[in-house]
């Protein structure tokens, strides 16, 4: 029987916070993780994730920044037009037939 690990979910001032002691406190990241009971490799992508993102960073589950939102918006709406255009090459296709 496989046991699933359960991921941990961390708040933003959680993770804010971690960054913040990674890049003034001078400890090393592994200090740093084993304090906060988190992993090393975790501490390092919130650091690469926070510069990038600022006030946006860790925005938690189901909240996208602006643009990705937009990208999820734009290939829902792809999605819908290559929907209707096969629709349209289907109904000409029909109506070519007929007219013959």
């Amino acid at each position: 029987m496989k046991m699933s690990r359960e991921q941990k979910i961390y708040t933003k001032e959680f993770k804010i916070e971690a960054v913040r002691r990674a890049e003034a406190s001078g400890k090393p990241i592994v200090e740093i993780a084993r304090e906060l009971g988190v992993s090393e490799s975790t501490i390092h992508n919130w650091r690469k994730q926070f510069p990038q993102h600022s006030e946006q960073a860790f925005a938690g589950s189901g909240h996208q920044t602006p643009e990705a939102e937009e990208l999820r918006r734009l290939k829902r709406e792809l999605e819908v037009v290559k929907q209707e255009r096969g629709i349209v090459k289907k109904a000409l296709h029909i109506f070519s037939r007929h007219e013959r």
